[in-house]
């Protein structure tokens, strides 16, 4: 065999390794989805947005909710019978207010029990959707996030603080018509906001809560864990299944030429016995 062909079925199988691995990558997902399933007696839907390698020469793509995941969502809970519970793990950094508010209204209408499970974080969108739960399952460093919109590359909240401390004079049209913008998004927001929390909170509850994660309280990546959360009002416990934590492992992180950052061996560790005195 020339050297040449040996060239190009090297090229061709470190080309097709990525796509091999990820075919591989998606069939154990299957059986551990399904597995949660027959434990839990539920549907089990997944919101990960991670880089993942799925291309032919495995560059990564950055993933955040979008309409494609509001439909494939929507068509999950449409073939899910009204009395079957529905497990959402969610893994995001946030996304589009469309897609997040379309799932939210889709999940709280769902007669079942509706679970949402964070793994990790669930930041913007992401904590939009998890309003909608009956319970909200988190890990004890698990955290969520406010629901500012962002204009942008900036905060809605910011940029009525601009209108509201500048003269008017000296504020440019672009960053007045943002404004406008930022402000009906927050308004929008709110609301459906309190409309997902109405359902397990009181009233007055529900509106404070509703306008506090959607108004520039904080920064936009501030994390709320759970033991906040639950100050907050929120539905959270710390139960998270050992499943949940398994199937996380089966979404990694492209490798980097350098490696990762963080190394150890992955088995449970525990405590070791004491030895008995002599």
């Amino acid at each position: 065999m020339a050297i040449t062909d040996l060239f190009w079925l090297f090229f061709v199988f470190s080309a097709l390794q990525p796509v091999l691995r990820q075919r591989m990558l998606e069939a154990m997902r299957t059986r551990k989805i399904a597995q949660i399933e027959r434990q839990r007696g539920s549907r089990v839907i997944l919101l990960v947005h991670r880089q993942e390698t799925m291309r032919l020469l495995g560059f990564p793509m950055v993933r955040y909710i979008d309409v494609n995941d509001s439909e494939d969502a929507l068509r999950a809970i449409q073939m899910t019978d009204d009395d079957v519970p529905l497990d959402i793990v969610l893994h995001t950094p946030g996304g589009l207010v469309l897609a997040a508010v379309q799932i939210a209204h889709a999940i709280r209408s769902h007669k079942g029990k509706v679970t949402v499970l964070v793994p990790h974080y669930a930041m913007s969108g992401g904590t939009l959707i998890a309003l909608a739960a009956n319970e909200i399952i988190m890990c004890r460093h698990s955290v969520l996030g406010p629901i500012d919109p962002q204009i942008g590359q900036m905060a809605a909240a910011s940029l009525l603080k601009v209108v509201e401390q500048k003269p008017i004079a000296e504020i440019d049209d672009q960053t007045l018509i943002m404004a406008d913008v930022g402000r009906k998004a927050i308004e929008q927001v709110k609301v459906a906001a309190r409309a997902l929390l109405d359902r397990r909170l009181p009233g007055e509850q529900a509106a404070a809560l509703a306008e506090k994660l959607s108004t520039g309280t904080w920064t936009h990546d501030y994390p709320i864990g759970a033991a906040e959360a639950k100050q907050l009002g929120l539905p959270v416990n710390t139960d998270m299944p050992k499943e949940v934590m398994e199937l996380m492992t089966l979404y990694p992180q492209p490798v980097r030429a350098q490696g990762g950052g963080v190394e150890y061996l992955p088995v449970p560790r525990q405590k070791e016995p004491s030895p008995l005195p002599l």
